[in-house]
């Protein structure tokens, strides 16, 4: 079996809405667990701290950070959990679960750790999630790692088919 010749194209593609409900689920469940995080960390540390001058200091320093210093740190972190999830979860984040879409490469296989980390980073550029209105539905994150986010069950049928195509006039072994 080989993906030499095989090309994801336009009708494998998810669809906006696919992608709009990736971007609204996959953000809903990040700020959850980072809210679940925070609070928790806070309220052990609350609880068991003698002196939460640390704490009291950092909530502080948060409180009165520079917002544009507060945006870069908050794209930066967020780049390192979407590479974090696409990393473990091989391309399928909360989203692409639900919507059963998953991100490859041109040829089908799976992105390399540099792709997902160019779509994280990619992600950071300001109105890149306006990037979706153009006649396809991709973003400037996908196209600037060159990624694909596909339905996965067309892309497994054309697959299937290009592999089983693949197969014709290849000599079979007999036993």
């Amino acid at each position: 079996m080989t993906n030499q010749n095989f090309k994801v194209t336009p009708d494998l593609y998810a669809t906006k809405g696919n992608r709009f409900a990736n971007y609204i689920v996959d953000l809903l469940a990040i700020i959850l667990v980072f809210w679940i995080v925070v609070f928790g960390a806070f309220y052990l540390f609350y609880s068991f701290a003698t002196d939460t001058t640390p704490a009291d200091n950092l909530i502080f320093y948060m409180e009165n950070l520079n917002p544009l210093l507060d945006r870069l740190i908050t794209a930066i972190v967020l780049a390192f959990v979407y590479f974090s999830i696409e990393m473990l979860t091989k391309g399928r984040s909360i989203g692409k679960y639900i919507t059963k879409t998953k991100v490859v490469l041109a040829d089908g296989t799976k992105p390399t750790a540099s792709d997902y980390l160019k779509r994280s980073f990619s992600r950071m550029i300001p109105f890149e999630a306006l990037s979706f209105l153009g006649s396809q539905s991709r973003g400037w994150h996908d196209t600037i790692s060159k990624t694909f986010v596909v339905n996965i069950d067309k892309f497994e049928a054309k697959k299937k088919t290009f592999n089983e195509l693949d197969q014709i006039g290849v000599a079979q072994e007999t036993e």
